[in-house]
């Protein structure tokens, strides 16, 4: 088997699987195991040096055994591996896939032609070409069936279909990922530990300014329904994140807390709405309505009903 097949496909093929095997069982995320890891790579490289000094010491091994054979083993052992070397079986499957006829029977397929003494010869197209040819033909026609006919996906589907598989992935991976918060995306958070810890990180940094119970004192009461800078999730994220107003406001937070701890501490902000403080400071700014609250059913009758009558 070894004299059928050189050294020069050997030595790659080996080296290959032994690749192969490697980054298999050796777990580096995205990226190769010989980039992740260098060692990987030097162990590479030790096994391709290996794999050529095999070679190369069987291959002195083998002369200097030669130069030990009489004359007629001598000839016997280079006819045979002048003969291995010569890969007839490439040579005729070539030969197949070209589809010429041997030199000897050129003749038969001789045509009359003949340009300055160059004649030319009848040959078959080859099988490879001709296979191709029905191949890009079956292709063609399915292709046509599938997008034409039955309106398959074309690339503009699969590109949205992608799209909104991502949409999907990104809103997936941020409810995991609670820093990505933003003003944009931030919502009320209702759990009971989100809750509790922003009410530690009201308890370390608001309380000298909005007291305990959130009645107000150096800063605003935020008990009532007034707001300076506006109500809800959205604007009370943006004052705790940008700070408040410029030159008598609080600082922006966005420095010391994560968006996370933001979030957190705004909508345990947002608890205080509807309690009764010890001590309320007086209302400061304007009632805040939310514009995207659902108005109640009977609000909208009782309505009705008053300019109706």
């Amino acid at each position: 088997m070894r004299n059928l097949i050189p050294s020069w496909i050997r030595v790659p093929v080996a080296f290959f699987i032994i690749f192969g095997a490697v980054e298999f069982f050796i777990d580096s995320g995205e990226k190769p195991a010989f980039i992740e890891y260098p060692a990987v790579l030097l162990f590479l490289l030790l096994v391709l040096l290996i794999l050529i000094a095999i070679e190369a010491i069987i291959g002195a091994l083998e002369n200097v055994m030669l130069h030990k054979l009489d004359e007629e083993a001598k000839a016997r052992f280079l006819a045979e591996k002048e003969k291995s070397f010569k890969f007839t079986w490439l040579k005729e499957t070539y030969q197949k896939l070209l589809g010429q006829k041997p030199i000897e029977e050129e003749g038969e397929i001789i045509l009359d032609h003949n340009y300055d003494g160059i004649k030319e010869l009848d040959n078959n197209l080859p099988p490879w070409w001709l296979y191709g040819f029905y191949a890009s033909i079956i292709f063609a026609a399915v292709y046509l069936v599938k997008y034409h006919v039955f309106d398959g996906d074309n690339q503009i589907d699969e590109l949205e279909t992608e799209l909104a598989d991502a949409r999907i992935a990104i809103e997936a991976y941020k409810k995991t990922a609670k820093n990505l918060v933003d003003i944009n995306t931030v919502t009320q958070l209702t759990d009971a530990a989100d809750l509790s810890a922003g009410k530690t990180i009201f308890q370390t940094n608001c309380v000298a300014c909005h007291m305990a119970d959130g009645g107000g004192g150096i800063g605003p009461n935020l008990t009532d329904e007034y707001w300076i800078l506006g109500g809800g999730i959205k604007n009370v994220f943006r004052t705790v994140s940008e700070g408040g107003r410029s030159g008598k406001g609080m600082i922006p937070w966005k420095t010391q807390l994560k968006p996370l701890e933001m979030a957190q501490v705004a909508s345990y902000v947002l608890t205080f709405q509807g309690t009764t403080s010890a001590n309320p400071k007086t209302a400061e700014g304007d009632i805040w309505i939310d514009e995207n609250a659902e108005v109640p059913a009977e609000t909208v009758i009782d309505t009705t009903q008053t300019i109706s009558n």
